[in-house]
């Protein structure tokens, strides 16, 4: 897939993965998106790391450092109540997005987002 339909989505996504609780930190929530995906999906460094700064820098997101078992230090971040509202949000906008890509395509007859 190209990387930049993922960009475009990768708020909502960062979001999604994080308020589930299941990843928390860079490698993890990296992971969790593949396994999400069957590796449909593939985060970089480059991208998902600046895209984890801007959430946390908007108050979306909260991190936090702490220390693997390994002893090495890890950001884990946390979704906040202002980022569960925008989360909300942003499902609601991209499934009527989404629905409307689908008409223009011809995957389906309704758009009813628009």
């Amino acid at each position: 897939m190209k990387p930049e339909l993922l960009r475009a989505a990768l708020e909502p996504i960062l979001l999604e993965v994080i308020a589930r609780g299941e990843a928390t930190y860079g490698y993890e929530i990296a992971r969790a998106i593949h396994q999400a995906t069957d590796g449909k999906l593939l985060t970089q460094e480059g991208t998902l790391y600046p895209a984890l700064h801007r959430l946390e820098k908007s108050g979306l997101l909260k991190a936090e450092w702490r220390h693997s078992p390994e002893g090495r230090r890890r950001k884990h971040y946390k979704i906040t109540a202002e980022g569960r509202k925008r989360l909300a949000k942003l499902r609601s906008e991209w499934q009527d997005f989404s629905e409307c890509v689908k008409a223009v395509l011809g995957l389906t007859r309704w758009c009813h987002g628009a």
